[in-house]
């Protein structure tokens, strides 16, 4: 761990988009594919059991996929290969029959996805708690608002904290909703129109998203605006916090003096200071993922059936967003334990 992902980072989003998580969601899509074609009769059931076992007793060879990745672009040909070592020649056949590795990588993430986003909801169940707990306790208090950066009219805290939590609780029900409508399977194969599997793609893909616990979709590989739009509700997600952060930063300079923080950051040279770190860390959060969000929009402009170029810009953005909007849940629920109203 950096000194910066100290203050930044959030370990346990990181630890979900780990190379060992991802490969684990890997192999669930692998099972899955197995267990599910073999039901269809696209495989045959000693070669889903076969396969099955294999994965149950897989030790990843790390060198070995890493090398891959540099060279195919991609780590799935290497995990296959790896995985085909292990079984008998007559089941090799039937593993990943009809797949493709964009299939294995969507599907992964989106299990992923599914983990991220149970830490989300706890934790901005959390902060609408802690809202709702300072408005019950001070919310007809008065507070002078600011307009403009300048003194404007008598308000309450009431209404300062509204600002705060409304869109906090619209953005949990985006949550919710792209739980049925972003977290689907991708299953494609080639070229993305399930000819690959002959007549049982649809059945398959069917039985594999009930395993899953994941939606069923038409192939999305070369459509990428629910990614895109996952990406949105991040940027307003830290932007939100980062509009707490700043709000905070303001009413805590010792001329306003409108909230005080207890336990704030220290000052090599200046011991009277109590600074605002965690405030000052969500609005620089709220911007970044302002511009990863711009980058990451440009991820849909896929060509043809798949994309390798729009494909890895996901890959550079997306991670770091979702970390960036858990280390912002992370942070504001340490800074509203600080805060002191005057």
């Amino acid at each position: 761990m950096t000194l910066l992902s100290t203050l930044a980072g959030d370990p346990e989003v990181e630890a979900l988009l780990s190379d060992a998580a991802q490969l684990d969601a890997m192999l669930a899509f692998e099972r899955a594919l197995a267990e599910a074609s073999a039901e269809t009769g696209w495989i045959g059931e000693a070669a889903a059991t076969a396969i099955g076992q294999a994965i149950e007793g897989y030790e990843p060879d790390w060198p070995g996929l890493e090398a891959g990745m540099a060279q195919d672009g991609v780590v799935v040909p290497a995990l296959v290969k790896q995985l085909k070592a292990q079984l008998p020649e007559p089941h090799r056949a039937a593993l990943h029959k009809g797949a493709t590795s964009q299939d294995v990588v969507d599907t992964a993430l989106m299990l992923q996805l599914a983990r991220i986003f149970d830490v989300y909801e706890a934790r901005l169940t959390g902060l609408l708690d802690q809202l709702d707990a300072l408005g019950k306790a001070h919310g007809s208090r008065e507070l002078m608002a600011h307009t403009r950066m300048q003194v404007a009219l008598p308000t309450t805290w009431g209404a300062k904290l509204a600002s705060w939590s409304e869109p906090l609780k619209r953005q949990l029900q985006v949550i919710a909703s792209l739980r049925r409508s972003l977290l689907v399977i991708q299953l494609g194969g080639p070229v993305g129109d399930r000819a690959s599997f002959g007549e049982h793609g649809n059945a398959i893909a069917a039985r594999m998203a009930k395993r899953l616990d994941l939606g069923l979709a038409t192939p999305w590989q070369a459509t990428r605006d629910p990614i895109i739009a996952l990406g949105g509700l991040l940027t307003q997600i830290t932007g939100a916090l980062g509009k707490l952060g700043v709000d905070v930063t303001l009413l805590a300079q010792n001329e306003i003096a409108a909230v005080r923080l207890e336990g704030g950051g220290g000052s090599s040279a200046m011991a009277h200071k109590s600074n605002p770190v965690n405030a000052e860390v969500l609005v620089a959060l709220g911007r970044f993922n302002a511009g990863l969000s711009g980058t990451l929009a440009q991820a849909q402009l896929h060509e043809n059936e798949r994309s390798g170029t729009a494909w890895t810009l996901e890959w550079l953005t997306l991670p770091p967003m979702l970390v960036n909007t858990g280390a912002s849940l992370r942070l504001a629920e340490n800074l509203l334990q600080q805060l002191r109203l005057a």
